[in-house]
């Protein structure tokens, strides 16, 4: 019955085949031979999508427990710490180290909306002038609450310059590995993502890749730590276990994962998702939904737009789930007021196709004046000509 529904969340996300017969697997010992290859051979493989020449460590837990990690190991109370937020989940990331201790100073922006190089570097620069320079820069690469992405590269220019010490720290949970991404070549220092977005995997593991710089911090944090403590997850890692019971059936199916997304292509991949996020915005405006994100970051991996004047989320929801698509709705200060259609992970064209056609099935059956059939092909005409746009790029 599963294989039915259009699950179109972001995340978890619908998994291939592959993915889901090796988490059948029969156990192994983690602390054997088997878990020693399987574990520093996902790791290994992992640094391709990361950008990165740095330890990629896997920590059982959601993406969250990876942000909390990000924080409790590079810094201590009462640290200035800058948090740049463009939605529900930059707030998160602010909170988890308001509540370790760190002096944060919050630059919200408003939602829908993306952060400006500017505006960091003159946060930085006035937390120097009042005494209380970031130690760190919290920066969230695509805001899943609103369906944006930030101009990471920019961003982390513009606060390497005002704030030459400060780590750079990225929650890259929704984006990584559906869109580019080079941690090294941006100077990032902390990266962290989870297994249930792009990677087409179940929930279960954060990966976090750190630079030597932020390796350099970790004698000096003093936020309390035991289950994340990265010193302790690399000296494991030195010997390919973990501290702890790690999620081997997660793993199993992170290997199988990643093979089939080498097979594919990064380069092919991110044309992938390029064409699912246009379809997205092209078929939801077709229909005359109002996009939330403005179209210069607009998101790849998600699309929100407002719920047409009127409608109640409950009611449209419940049309959508009756002809078996499952969306998001808003989070936070827009709970009932948007929806959101994941496209990540293993998701084609032809499945964000699909689920506009089904959202204008719903539009009809509450009496919504949208023209039967544009979506569709909005959708469809947008895909393809993303496509083949990327097509030419990627063969030149």
């Amino acid at each position: 019955m599963t294989d039915r529904i259009h699950l179109r969340i972001p995340g978890p996300t619908p998994l291939p085949a592959p993915v889901r017969e090796a988490g059948a697997l029969q156990m192994i010992n983690h602390r054997g031979p088997e878990f020693r290859e399987l574990i520093q051979r996902v790791a290994a493989r992992l640094r391709t999508p990361f950008g990165t020449a740095n330890e990629v460590f896997m920590l059982t837990s959601s993406g969250t427990g990876g942000m909390e990690a990000a924080i409790v190991n590079h810094l201590s109370p009462g640290d200035g710490v800058l948090a740049v937020s463009i939605g529900s989940f930059g707030d998160r990331f602010a909170e988890i180290a308001e509540r370790y201790g760190a002096n944060v100073r919050r630059l919200g922006v408003e939602w829908g909306h993306a952060a400006e190089p500017r505006a960091v570097a003159d946060a930085l620069h006035e937390m120097a002038a009042d005494g209380q320079p970031a130690a760190a820069v919290l920066m969230t690469h695509n805001e899943t609450s609103t369906g944006v992405t930030n101009p990471l590269v920019e961003l982390a220019a513009a606060a390497r310059a005002a704030a030459p010490d400060a780590l750079l720290i990225v929650d890259a949970i929704s984006g990584l590995g559906a869109v580019p991404f080079e941690m090294d070549g941006w100077a990032l220092d902390v990266v962290v993502t989870g297994s249930q977005k792009s990677w087409m995997v179940p929930p279960g593991l954060a990966m976090i890749a750190v630079s030597p710089r932020a390796r350099d911090a970790w004698p000096n944090a003093r936020m309390a730590r035991h289950y994340f403590d990265l010193e302790q997850a690399r000296r494991y890692a030195d010997k390919g276990e973990t501290p702890w019971t790690p999620a081997v059936s997660v793993l199993f199916q992170l290997d199988v994962a990643l093979a089939l997304l080498e097979a594919e292509g990064y380069d092919q991949i991110f044309a992938r998702h390029a064409a699912c996020g246009a379809a997205a915005r092209a078929g939801l405006g077709a229909l005359g939904f109002r996009l939330l994100a403005q179209p210069a970051h607009a998101s790849d991996t998600v699309t929100s737009a407002w719920l047409p004047e009127g409608v109640e989320w409950s009611a449209f929801n419940k049309e959508l789930l009756g002809r078996g698509l499952v969306l998001a709705g808003g989070q936070g200060k827009l709970a009932g007021r948007i929806l959101r259609v994941g496209h990540l992970g293993a998701v084609a064209p032809a499945d964000i196709v699909a689920a506009v056609e089904i959202i204008e099935q719903g539009c009809l059956a509450l009496g919504l004046p949208v023209e039967a059939g544009a979506g569709g092909r909005a959708a469809a005409a947008a895909a393809t000509a993303v496509t083949g746009a990327n097509r030419v790029a990627v063969e030149a």
